[in-house]
């Protein structure tokens, strides 16, 4: 199956954005199923760098481990699972717009089942993470734009 793929603008400076959406303490403020993030590395995140994110998807929670595989500030990253049954592989880019002070965010998610996440990729994951991406931009470009990140 081909990535899960979305694109959204927003006014902030590459740098702006890519600083924010890289810390991985974040993703609870504006992934609705992130729950929580504990850093298993030193910060700052660098390359080879681990994460363990819970998610919620439905009723139940799950742990996965994250690493980051590719960092170049502020215009890529990729971050891959390395355990459990579902295993999320998510590259972001970020393109200046304009002046500079305006960016193009894509987020690109694609998945591999292990065991049971084989059939839960398909019939769960999917579709989940389909509908939830836009909603998760659009609360990420709110953040962004009216100055609340921290």
């Amino acid at each position: 199956m081909s990535a899960i793929k979305e694109t959204i603008d927003i006014r902030r400076s590459p740098s702006e954005v890519f600083t924010y959406v890289t810390d991985p303490t974040h993703l609870p403020d504006w992934q609705e199923s992130a729950v929580s993030v504990r850093p298993l590395s030193a910060e700052p995140i660098a390359v080879g760098s681990k994460v363990s994110v819970t998610r919620r998807i439905g009723r139940r929670e799950f742990s996965s481990t994250m690493q980051v595989i590719d960092l170049d500030p502020p215009r890529s990253w990729h971050i891959h699972g390395i355990d459990g049954p579902v295993r999320g592989d998510v590259q972001g880019t970020i393109e200046p717009l304009g002046d500079g002070e305006r960016s193009r965010l894509t987020l690109s998610i694609d998945f591999e089942g292990y065991g049971i996440g084989k059939m839960l990729v398909p019939l769960v994951v999917r579709p989940h993470v389909k509908k939830e991406i836009p909603r998760d931009e659009q609360t990420l470009k709110g953040i962004l734009e009216t100055g609340t990140a921290t």
